[in-house]
């Protein structure tokens, strides 16, 4: 009966520190877990996007045309790349021909072009040249601009460039410092250095 007693004894001291000794174990457990369980890296930092082009084209010719099956416009080239990451086209010797509205034939040549995605707009760099022939049934005279630098918005016929260009319009030559002609609206403005050189029409008195 005695050891019952002392046992009983012993349990009831021990049973006034079970939640004391309890909690001791949870916090030792929940330390181990906190030390042990693997920790997740933070995801890497997305690549910033590079100036590298994602396919190329060589000895191209593409044409698009209207929903009558009219051709557009065409361009040809020796190379051309794609530049994902501002969505462009560089064009080595290109050589672009476009129908507008009206039945006329522009064409553009340079050593290099860049277009935006949906070629809205060409800027032509070295040695550019933009000619417009007027339709037969349109007695207007041959249009071309010359310069190292011209922008072209294909869609709204228009011309740009901050560098000296040379426009000729039939067989008038004009020459300025920079250029902004609008073919649809039928302005032209030349700024800087302007000079022009004007023929008289053929069949006329000098």
């Amino acid at each position: 009966m005695r050891t019952v007693r002392g046992f009983g004894r012993a349990w009831d001291r021990v049973s006034l520190y079970l939640p004391v000794i309890l909690m001791g174990l949870l916090a030792l457990g929940t330390y181990w877990l906190a030390r042990n369980t693997p920790t997740f890296a933070p995801a890497a930092a997305q690549r910033a996007p590079v100036h590298e082009p994602d396919y190329f084209l060589r000895g191209f010719s593409v044409k698009a045309f209207d929903p009558a099956g009219r051709m557009k416009s065409e361009i040809r080239g020796v190379e051309a790349r794609h530049y994902p990451d501002t969505d462009t086209m560089e064009v080595d010797e290109p050589r672009i021909r476009s129908v507008n509205a009206r039945g006329a034939l522009i064409v553009a040549t340079a050593k290099k072009a860049i277009s935006n995605g949906d070629a809205s707009q060409v800027q032509l760099i070295g040695n550019a040249v933009v000619t417009r022939e007027a339709p037969a049934d349109n007695p207007a005279p041959r249009l071309e601009i010359r310069g190292d630098f011209l922008h072209v918005f294909v869609e709204e016929e228009r011309v740009r460039s901050h560098q000296p260009v040379v426009l000729k319009r039939g067989n008038d030559v004009f020459e300025g410092d920079s250029l902004a002609f609008d073919n649809l609206e039928r302005v032209l403005e030349l700024k800087g250095r302007v000079r022009g050189t004007l023929q008289p029409n053929r069949g006329t008195a000098p």
